[in-house]
C-alpha cells in the first residue's frame, strides 16, 4: 500500500536524513513511557498508549482469530461472526450497541483479517467505560439468534457478490490467491467461498464463538488522553470477571515449496484487462535472515513508492505501457507473504507488453544495485510515511493491536526505522535475485468479456461490517 505523505513533511525528513547518519528511533517505551501494558488474571492483555493532543480515546479489542484459522467447509465464518457481534445480547438487544455508542457521541465499526478480528470505538475520553462495558458484555454474552443469523449470512453473501463476484479485479485477485497458495489457509478469501456461506449453520457459528472469543485470546488497546492506571482499573472491572478457557490447538499448515511458475486466466465480464504478478517472499520472524523482510520493504518502495518510483515513472509516464500500476507487500505476516504487482495496460497496449515491461524492471533490480541517491529518497519516503501515521490515534492503536495479535509484540515498532536505515543496495539486489524468480512467480490475467449489465468499478475491496 502506498501512503500519501505531505510534501512539507517529506522535505523535513529528507533534510534530517542528510544531516544525521541514522534515523531517529520511534518513541516507544513500556512502564514509565507512553506505552503501558498489563495482563489480567484471565489472560486478557491491556495496552495503553498516552496521546494528550485531544480529549479523545480510541478503544480497540483484537481477537486472535481470522480466516486463516478456518478450514474447508466453514470459510468466511470469522467474518460472519463479526457481523453477528452487533446482533444483540440479553442486556443489549440487536442494534443497541451502535445506538449507545452514537448516543455518546462516538463512532464504531469492525474488520476481519486473515489472522485477526478487531472491533473499535472512538469516543470522548470520559466515555471509555461505555466501550468497555459493551465489549465485555458481548465477549461472552451473544444471543446468536437463528433468525438474525440467517439474515446476516444473506448480507455477507450479497457483500461477496458486490465486492468480489461483480468486481472483476477483486475476482481475479481471489483466484490469484487460490493458485498462489496451495496448502496455506491464505488460499481462501476472508469473506469465504459462496458454497461455504450457503451451508454455514448457527451451530457452526456458536462453536466458533465459544472457542475463540475468550479473554485469553484477546488484546485491548487504548490510545488517547487517558491515565493508564484508570484504564487498567476499568479493564479489571468490566473484563476481569470473564473466565478464561483452553483454546483450540492450531496446526501450522505451512505453504508447500513452490517448484515452478503458476499461471491462470480469469474470464469475467469487464471493461479492461488486468494483470497480477506475485512472488513468494520472506516475512518477519520466519527462518530467513532477519534483514530480508526489511530489504523487501524497501524494494517494494523502489518499485512503487509514489510518483517518482520506478513503475510509475517508467511504465506509466515514460513508456505509457500501464494505465495504472501498484505494488503490495507486508513484512508483518505470520505466514509466507507475497510481493504483488497489479496493473492495467494503457490504451493500445496489451497484457503481454505490460508483463514484459514489469519483468524488465524486476530484472533491473536483480542486475543493478539501487543508487545511493535513489535509496536515500526511498528511505526518506518510507520514514515520512511512518512519522505521518503517528499523527493518527486510530492507526497507533491499530499498529499495536495488529503486532500483538500476530505474535510480534508492539515493541517490534522500535526496530523498524533503524532496520530500514540499515538496508543497503546490495541487500536489495540479493533479495531480488533470491526471491523474485520465475520459480516463485504466480501470474493471473483477467480476460475481459462483454456484459449485458453494468460492471462494478474495477477497484479493491475492504471487508468491514
Amino acid at each position: 500500500m502506498v501512503r500519501w505523505v505531505p510534501w512539507l513533511l517529506l522535505g523535513l525528513v529528507l533534510s534530517a536524513c542528510a544531516s544525521r547518519p541514522s534515523l531517529p528511533p520511534m518513541e516507544v517505551a513500556a512502564g514509565a513511557g507512553p506505552v503501558h501494558e498489563r495482563v489480567l488474571a484471565n489472560g486478557l492483555k491491556v495496552i495503553v498508549k498516552q496521546d494528550h493532543r485531544a480529549p479523545v480515546v480510541v478503544s480497540q479489542i483484537w481477537y486472535k482469530v481470522g480466516s486463516s484459522y478456518e478450514h474447508d467447509g466453514i470459510t468466511g465464518i470469522s467474518h460472519v461472526l463479526e457481523h453477528m457481534m452487533f446482533k444483540g445480547t440479553k442486556r443489549y438487544p440487536a442494534g443497541e450497541f451502535s445506538r449507545i455508542i452514537a448516543e455518546n457521541g462516538g463512532r464504531e465499526n469492525a474488520f476481519t483479517g486473515r489472522d485477526y478480528t478487531a472491533y473499535f470505538q472512538t469516543l470522548a475520553k470520559d466515555r471509555l467505560a461505555v466501550s468497555f462495558e459493551l465489549e465485555a458484555d458481548r465477549m461472552r454474552g451473544l444471543l446468536l439468534d437463528p433468525e438474525e443469523f440467517a439474515k446476516e449470512v444473506r448480507v455477507v453473501m450479497e457483500e461477496r457478490r458486490m465486492r468480489t463476484e461483480d468486481n472483476p479485479q477483486a475476482l481475479t485477485g481471489e483466484h490469484f490467491n487460490a493458485v498462489a497458495y496451495l496448502s496455506s489457509p491464505y488460499h481462501w478469501p476472508i469473506i469465504g467461498w459462496m458454497d461455504d456461506l450457503e451451508n454455514l449453520t448457527i451451530e457452526d457459528l456458536r462453536g466458533w464463538y465459544d472457542a475463540w472469543y475468550r479473554p485469553n485470546n484477546a488484546t485491548v488497546v487504548v490510545v488517547g488522553d487517558v491515565d493508564p492506571q484508570e484504564v487498567f482499573e476499568l479493564a479489571e472491572r468490566y473484563y476481569g470477571p470473564i473466565e478464561a478457557a483452553p483454546l483450540p490447538q492450531v496446526k501450522p499448515r505451512r505453504e508447500v515449496e513452490q517448484r515452478g511458475e503458476r499461471r491462470l486466466r480469469v474470464v469475467a465480464p469487464a471493461r479492461l484487462p488486468y494483470l497480477m504478478m506475485g512472488w513468494k517472499t520472506p516475512a518477519l520472524g520466519r527462518h530467513e535472515a532477519e534483514w530480508e523482510p526489511y530489504a523487501m520493504e524497501v524494494l517494494a518502495a523502489v518499485l512503487d513508492g509514489g510518483l517518482s518510483a520506478r513503475l510509475e515513472t517508467e511504465l506509466v509516464r515514460a513508456q505509457r505501457i500501464a494505465a495504472s500500476i501498484g505494488t503490495g507487500y507486508d513484512l508483518y505476516t505470520p505466514r509466507r507473504e507475497l510481493l504483488t504487482i497489479s496493473a492495467t495496460p494503457a490504451p493500445g497496449r496489451d497484457i503481454a507488453e505490460l508483463e514484459a515491461a514489469i519483468e524488465a524492471q524486476i530484472e533491473r533490480l536483480r542486475r543493478e544495485p539501487v543508487t545511493a541517491e535513489e535509496l536515500a529518497r526511498v528511505k526518506a519516503q518510507v520514514v515520512a510515511g511512518k512519522v505521518y501515521e503517528r499523527d493518527s490515534m486510530f492507526y497507533q492503536a491499530m499498529q499495536i493491536g495488529m503486532l500483538e495479535t500476530l505474535g510480534y509484540g508492539w515493541r517490534v515498532q522500535e526496530e523498524y526505522l533503524t532496520r530500514i536505515e540499515r538496508v543497503t543496495p546490495e541487500q536489495i539486489q540479493q533479495v531480488a535475485r533470491k526471491y523474485l524468480t520465475e520459480r516463485r512467480r504466480t501470474v493471473a490475467v483477467l480476460d475481459p468479456q462483454p456484459s449485458d449489465r453494468p460492471v462494478a468499478s474495477q477497484g479493491g475491496s475492504r471487508l468491514v461490517r
